[in-house]
């Protein structure tokens, strides 16, 4: 193997695993809000920066973030908030006007920026109502909701182990 071919690959790797990396992206609905929940695991101390976009009809419309600059006709209607591995952007009085693709798009800053995103198809008739049991349907298993269901019965003596 060439040796700089080993060094970029070594290189690469690296980089990767000090950034950051989006795991999902889920929207649902909120009254009559959408909800964007990016999940991603942080692998460094370095600042992150977050960008939530909408792609329609071939077109990016930047809705909020730290990385590019805001749509004004998204702006007033956009909040986001974050927690340890996880932003939420909430769009208020979502309408089939603002169907499309969204991303979350996460750099880490430094001299080497690594950049990760996800993107999710949002059609209003299709979005789920966000609440206890719908995350958890999008965001666990089938085997620990199974697992979950069962116990769930036994304590309320439908079935019998």
């Amino acid at each position: 193997m060439n040796p700089v071919i080993g060094i970029a690959l070594l290189l690469s790797v690296l980089q990767m695993s000090r950034g950051q990396k989006v795991t999902s992206l889920t929207a649902c609905l909120v009254d009559q809000n959408l909800r964007l929940d990016c999940r991603y695991e942080n692998k460094t101390n370095s600042p992150i920066q977050h960008e939530f976009s909408l792609t329609r009809e071939k077109k990016k419309h930047v809705l909020a973030g730290t990385l590019g600059v805001p749509e004004h006709t998204y702006r007033s209607r956009t909040s986001v908030t974050g927690n340890p591995n996880i932003k939420v952007l909430t769009l208020a009085n979502f309408t089939t006007k603002d169907e499309g693709t969204y991303a979350c798009e996460l750099r880490v800053s430094g001299q080497s920026p690594t950049t990760s995103s996800q993107n999710v198809s949002v059609l209003r008739d299709k979005l789920v109502k966000c609440g206890g049991i719908s995350l958890l349907v999008q965001n666990t298993s089938w085997l620990l909701l199974l697992l979950i269901s069962l116990s769930l019965f036994q304590a309320m003596d439908f079935i019998s182990l």
